[in-house]
């Protein structure tokens, strides 16, 4: 490698020296794709690139880009590239609490403690993990709360858990808080100027703490980094500190993040909140007028689109949905003129986006895809998505020049990252490399992909595909004694077979639905259990060791369509484009995704099955599989599967 000058030759060296003899001293293992991966970064931060890195199962990615910030930082301005005094913390943006709480009470302190003990670092890495109001506790509105439900019936662990707040002010420290509760107490988005505790509550000093000088680094989710890029192109105060980096972990999350928050939103529960606050300011007969529209104008919309299947469906406007949404927009301006002066400004600006959602759904412009999905009631919440997303993270966050490292195990799609950069806003980016870091498990020796050639073509949904699923499914998890994740794309499949194998199989099932982690704790107890599963066990969900050593794949994870995807299909001359670029691209991510649950140790073995047509030998994505997944053995008989598992187990397994 050509190093610039010296002290990017040190600072290359000292990666070496950290994760070749350092982090070793600890029992840590030596991983080259992980050490190559850490140079990389490290590189993009000190010349100021965005990097795309995807990073294979157990490469140990967070080390990477921690080690390489702090390097960046010591040794940015003795190379020209940065002010001596810059101490500018570095942003760490992720999309799950589990990673927050992983990087700053483990990864971070590990790191601070033997880098000051090898003189590598002066002082401590300090860190802090940024959140929204709508995570704490507001003091004042708490004690209002407490003394509303002091002494009235409540179910005993959510009244717990709200009195359990006088002493926790992070709201996702609390079990079994109930969400109406969580809305009542956490600080609200516009604080009043007449709060007597408006300096001195806990989230003032949490803001305090925040501002620290001496803060190495600010963790926090998708939704807070995107909101103070918004705060900061409108010339608001900033969420975050002013940064020097950029690390997005979980970067496949992102583009999903900017939806949401790029979007607007309206439901029942939206309106019963505004309703709760106008009560406590003594508008009872406002807050009854508000509460009845609005029942009214969502049963209208969902009745007249109860034909519509799927967790999204587009909106349709029909006469009546029009009169109820005009009506909707009437009493809000009512309301917010007849408050004005009366009731708390922050109540106001709640009416005025309510009624903001209304005229996007009442009017013509384009810049909307507008569609519904079904609330925690079961009755539709109007969404408007931006149709510009991309391009809005491109003026928000790229543009902007700072560094940045986009990292997750599923940016890579196929043979290349065109539909990460398309999806994320970084397709003109002149910055962007592309880092691809093979994960380190030796897959060829402890993996069995199976690609059953005696699958069926049936039709979709009929007791028949659900009867010869249900067969392979029965022989398969026989095959390996238990031991088995099946993953379904669909609830209904799931809840069909698993109807059918309840009673025939001689190991314990698990069906994952609601309380989707007490299921999982439950089934990781089992010796040789069945897990049954669906959506969010797709990612995110570990099951090391011998706790699955087969997973199944029912279908191949192709998007269901949504509103979204066909706006998105417009963009297109053909289908055939679409299909290629957008469709198959996502399926090999969501596909990956899956196949990442199978082996999470390099100790891990499992055979991995996938029934569906398509994916076998001569099937009509076949190729596109095998280009997702890592080099495996190939099976296409159940032989081959039972003669894999009893060559990879020992007697201890089947006990």
């Amino acid at each position: 490698m050509n190093y610039k000058n010296q002290y990017q030759r040190k600072a290359h060296q000292e990666i070496d020296f950290i994760f070749l003899t350092l982090l070793p001293q600890t029992g840590l293992s030596v991983r080259e794709e992980q050490v190559k991966l850490s140079h990389q970064m490290l590189d993009t931060l000190l010349e100021g690139k965005i990097a795309l890195c995807d990073a294979g199962v157990g490469i140990g990615k967070t080390y990477a880009y921690l080690v390489a910030c702090v390097l960046m930082r010591k040794y940015a301005a003795a190379m020209g590239n940065g002010w001596v005094c810059d101490k500018r913390p570095v942003v760490i943006s992720t999309s799950s609490i589990a990673l927050q709480e992983a990087i700053i009470q483990e990864y971070i302190p590990f790191l601070s403690d033997i880098f000051l003990a090898t003189g590598l670092i002066g002082s401590p890495l300090k860190a802090i993990v940024r959140k929204g109001k709508e995570h704490f506790v507001c003091d004042n509105r708490l004690e209002v709360r407490l003394e509303a439900v002091r002494d009235k019936p409540k179910n005993e662990a959510q009244k717990k858990a709200l009195f359990s707040l006088k002493q926790i002010y992070d709201m996702d420290e609390v079990a079994n808080l109930s969400s109406f509760d969580r809305r009542l107490v956490c600080v609200p988005k516009f604080c009043p100027k007449e709060c007597p505790g408006r300096t001195s509550c806990r989230y003032q000093m949490y803001l305090k703490q925040a501002r620290d000088p001496d803060i190495f680094f600010q963790i926090c989710n998708h939704n807070y980094l995107l909101a103070d890029s918004s705060h900061r192109a409108k010339d608001y105060k900033p969420l975050l500190t002013d940064y020097r980096a950029l690390i997005v972990d979980e970067a496949h999350k992102l583009s999903d993040a900017a939806r949401q928050m790029y979007g607007k939103s309206l439901c029942y529960e939206d309106i019963l909140e505004i309703c709760y606050f106008l009560e406590r300011e003594h508008q009872g007969m406002a807050a009854k007028k508000l509460k009845g529209v609005f029942h009214n104008l969502f049963h209208i919309v969902s009745e007249n689109h109860m034909t519509d299947e799927g967790p999204a469906s587009a909106f349709r406007m029909t006469e009546e949905c029009a009169i109820a949404l005009e009506e909707g927009k009437a009493v809000l301006k009512e309301l917010a003129d007849k408050l004005r002066g009366i009731a708390p400004g922050w109540i106001r600006n709640q009416l005025e986006k309510a009624g903001e959602v209304l005229t996007i759904f009442t009017g013509s412009s384009k810049r909307y895809i507008l569609h519904l999905e079904q609330d925690k009631g079961k009755l539709p919440q109007l969404c408007a998505t931006s149709r510009k997303i991309p391009d809005i993270l491109s003026g928000m966050l790229w543009s902007q020049g700072f560094p940045a490292i986009l990292t997750s195990g599923t940016l890579k799609a196929g043979n290349g990252f065109s539909r990460t950069r398309q999806e994320n806003g970084l397709g003109k980016e002149i910055r962007v490399m592309e880092y691809v870091a093979e994960s380190p498990f030796a897959y060829e020796k402890n993996c069995l992909l199976y690609l059953p050639q005696t699958l069926r073509r049936t039709k979709h949904g009929s007791r028949e595909e659900a009867v010869m699923m249900a067969q392979h499914i029965q022989r398969l998890i026989c095959s390996t004694y238990g031991h088995t994740l099946v993953l379904f794309t669909s609830y209904s499949l799931m809840g069909s077979v698993y109807q059918i194998l309840r009673d025939s199989l001689p190991f314990p099932m698990v069906e994952v639905w609601r309380n989707a982690q007490e299921e999982i704790m439950r089934f990781k107890t089992m010796e040789n259990a069945v897990l049954f599963a669906a959506g969010s066990c797709w990612e995110g969900v570990d099951f090391p060791g011998d706790i699955v050593s087969s997973l199944i794949i029912v279908k191949l994870p192709f998007a269901v369509p949504d509103p979204l995807r066909e706006a998105e299909k417009e963009r297109y001359a053909t289908l055939t484009e679409y299909i290629r670029d957008i469709i198959v691209p996502d399926m090999q991510k969501k596909l990956r995704q899956g196949f990442g649950r199978a082996i999470r140790t390099e100790s891990d073995t499992c055979v991995v099955s996938i029934l569906d047509h398509r994916a076998v030998a001569g099937g009509r994505y076949h190729e596109d599989v095998l280009c997702a997944l890592p080099a495996c053995q190939m099976a296409e008989t159940i032989e081959d599967v039972e003669t894999f598992i009893r060559r990879q187990k020992c007697e201890e397994y089947y006990m």
